[in-house]
């Protein structure tokens, strides 16, 4: 054997060697990482009772009256009993523009419900209206929810001349209905913590808001007249906890549905709509709350003045939820 031959075999072995030893290093490294991983991932769960829900309460109607439950869906836009499903009928203006109890605060004592596949209307001093939930033969409306895009089908012409004539006013109001198939609304357009692929019919901000009767008792005690939780249209009522306990829940469990706190929910001037009367007054509870619930200063460019009361989660983990479930706080 040649001289030149020896030195390519020699060359070829070492080689051989080197992919050998890199192969079993980087299988060493490969076990060690998986098993960090699986260490890191099965790292138990530390489970603890906080509180009990009291209520389930949906608004199908965008700042209309709530639909108290109890036992509802928990899906990833929120609650759903039937067909009724939380904040997924919309008033708009001709234009599609979205209009709220800010606006029409009498909108407040709007009932929808629905019953064998027909929306019934009610309210005080109106005849009982009912149409079918699906008419496939409407027109899409394209409308703006906070400056944000989204679809909703239009009604009815009926459904409309109901809303004008109850609000008394001399434009006209139509009524819009989200489908499926339907543009959602995006909540991290306008507010960033909520994850990019969360989407969501009409409501302010994501698709469940949590709030305890406690937090509530507690702002009463600080006010002349008493509130209500009917005020603050949270879609899950806790009792057996403290005053503001909900602020720290950042994850919690309730039956098989697992919930991720997202971020505080802001106040505005819809709190001074009394939801039995319809009157808003702009002044209180939420004057009392701007004094003892603003955020940190840290986080004035998420929150910026708006005083914080409930707490606003996405669903990580759908299933069903009944009154009378126990809430548990969940921590690694």
């Amino acid at each position: 054997m040649e001289l030149k031959e020896l030195k390519e075999l020699a060359v070829n072995a070492v080689a051989q060697n080197k992919k050998a030893a890199l192969a079993v290093g980087g299988a060493g490294l490969a076990l060690l990482g998986f098993g960090l991983g699986y260490k890191y991932l099965r790292k138990p769960e530390k489970v603890v009772r906080v509180g009990v829900v009291s209520q389930l309460l949906i608004h199908p109607l965008k700042s209309g009256k709530a639909v108290s439950v109890a036992l509802a869906e928990c899906q990833k836009a929120g609650l759903k009993f039937g067909e009724l499903q939380d904040r997924h009928w919309l008033v708009v203006t001709e234009d599609g523009h979205m209009v709220t109890g800010r606006q029409q605060p009498r909108l407040v004592l709007v009932s929808l419900t629905c019953e064998g596949g027909h929306v019934c209307l009610n309210s005080p001093n109106m005849e009982e209206l009912r149409f079918p939930i699906a008419q496939p033969d409407n027109p899409v409306r394209n409308c703006r929810v906070f400056e944000a895009d989204v679809q909703g089908r239009d009604c009815g012409d009926e459904s409309s001349r109901w809303l004008t004539r109850f609000l008394g006013e001399e434009k006209t109001f139509r009524l819009v209905h989200f489908e499926p198939q339907m543009k959602a609304r995006r909540p991290a357009e306008q507010y960033p913590l909520f994850p990019q692929c969360e989407q969501v019919a009409y409501p302010d901000f994501g698709p469940v808001m949590l709030l305890s009767e406690s937090s509530v008792k507690d702002l009463s005690s600080k006010l002349e007249k008493e509130v209500t939780v009917e005020r603050f249209r949270p879609s899950i009522v806790i009792s057996d906890c403290e005053a503001f306990d909900e602020d720290s829940w950042e994850e919690i469990q309730i039956g098989s549905v697992r919930l991720q706190r997202i971020m505080s929910c802001g106040r505005c001037v819809f709190t001074t709509v009394d939801p039995e009367t319809g009157v808003i007054t702009r002044k209180e509870p939420l004057d009392t709350l701007k004094s003892y619930r603003l955020c940190k200063p840290s986080e004035k460019h998420i929150y910026k003045a708006s005083p914080l009361f409930g707490q606003l989660h996405t669903v990580k983990k759908t299933g069903i939820l009944q009154v009378g479930d126990v809430v548990y706080k969940i921590s690694r």
